[in-house]
Order: structure tokens, then sequence, then C-alpha cells
């Protein structure tokens, strides 16, 4: 079993830490959120956010990065194999990417366990 290399308590003590700086204009609201962010992620996954800029996707584009078909994605989905939080644009599905490439890392990392 893989141990995370940052604890949850010392998440919240990096947070405790910040906020001072943060109340005075020291380290930024936006640059707080990043910083946080990424330390959570890496406390519960091992591993820092990867930086991608947020776009949204539809079910083409997303079967094309899983490197399925369209119509296996839309199998795969329908029976709850995949499981991506779908944004209604207007009558669109769409997907954001950060959602897909997580469920990605999630599903590897499942992998990897299933191996050991």
């Amino acid at each position: 079993m893989q141990t995370n290399p940052i604890r949850v308590r010392t998440v919240s003590l990096i947070a405790r830490i910040i906020k001072p700086w943060v109340d005075e204009g020291i380290v930024t609201v936006a640059e707080n959120r990043e910083i946080l962010a990424n330390i959570r992620h890496l406390s519960q996954r091992g591993m820092l956010i990867p930086a991608m800029q947020p776009k949204f996707l539809n079910q083409q584009e997303v079967a094309d990065m899983l490197s399925i078909s369209l119509s296996s994605f839309k199998k795969q989905e329908r029976a709850g194999d995949i499981q991506i939080p779908r944004r209604m644009v207007g009558t669109s599905v769409r997907y954001l990417n950060t959602d897909v490439l997580e469920f990605m890392m999630l599903a590897d990392d499942e992998e990897t366990e299933e191996d050991k």
C-alpha cells in the first residue's frame, strides 16, 4: 500500500500558516487556493494537480482522450463504468477536461493497485 507524502493534518497546518499572509495581502487569495488545492491533491493522491487550462469537451473529444470509440464511451458511461461529471451547456452535454484527466488518473491508480 502506498503512503502519501503529506498527511491531511499537515495540509491543515499549512493552511493556518498561510492565512495571515493572505490576510496581509502578501499571498493573494488565488495563490492561496492554488497552493492549498495542490497540497490537498498531493495528500490525497500522492501527486500534484497537472497544469491544465480548464476547457469544455464534447463526447467525441472525451472518447478521443480515453482512446476509445464514441459508441464505446457512450455505452460505458451509460453502464456506469465511466463516471465523469456532465455539464449541460445549452442543450449540449459537455465535460471539463480536468474532470476527464482526474478520471484517467484515478483509473490508472486503480489499475496500479490491482497489479500489486
